[in-house]
């Protein structure tokens, strides 16, 4: 566990937003959208159990999280709406998604689009010819 890494002074779920908040000491805040959460669990149900077997996950566009459980002092279980709850966010990991949102969520989206998938689970993507 990388020991240098910040942990979250506060955090906040904001129900409504759908929305995260990390709040660290020395100023820096993060939201992370619960559908951003989800999709990249550390759960080896979204990561797999080696190298290239992640799952790609789909329709988590209206996904929250119904509750939050500390880990000891260095994650956290989150308690998603859709019943997934096997995934320990510890702080680096936490901080990680933070940093990194923008490019892991555009990346996120390329893989939907790639594997004709869609954010909505009330949405079917259909592709005819290339």
């Amino acid at each position: 566990m990388n020991t240098t890494c910040p942990t979250p002074s506060d955090i906040k779920l904001h129900t409504q937003s759908r929305l995260l908040e990390l709040i660290y000491s020395d100023g820096e805040r993060y939201e992370l959208s619960c559908e951003y959460l989800r999709v990249y669990s550390p759960s080896a149900e979204v990561k797999g159990h080696g190298p290239e077997q992640e799952v790609l996950q789909i329709g988590k566009i209206n996904v929250s999280i119904n509750a939050i459980e500390p880990v000891g002092n260095y994650a956290l279980q989150l308690v998603f709406s859709d019943g997934h709850n096997s995934g320990i966010y510890s702080w680096d990991y936490l901080y990680q998604l933070a940093t990194h949102k923008a490019a892991w969520w555009q990346d996120y989206l390329q893989r939907l689009n790639n594997a004709g998938a869609s954010r909505d689970p009330n949405i079917q993507v259909v592709k005819i010819g290339k």
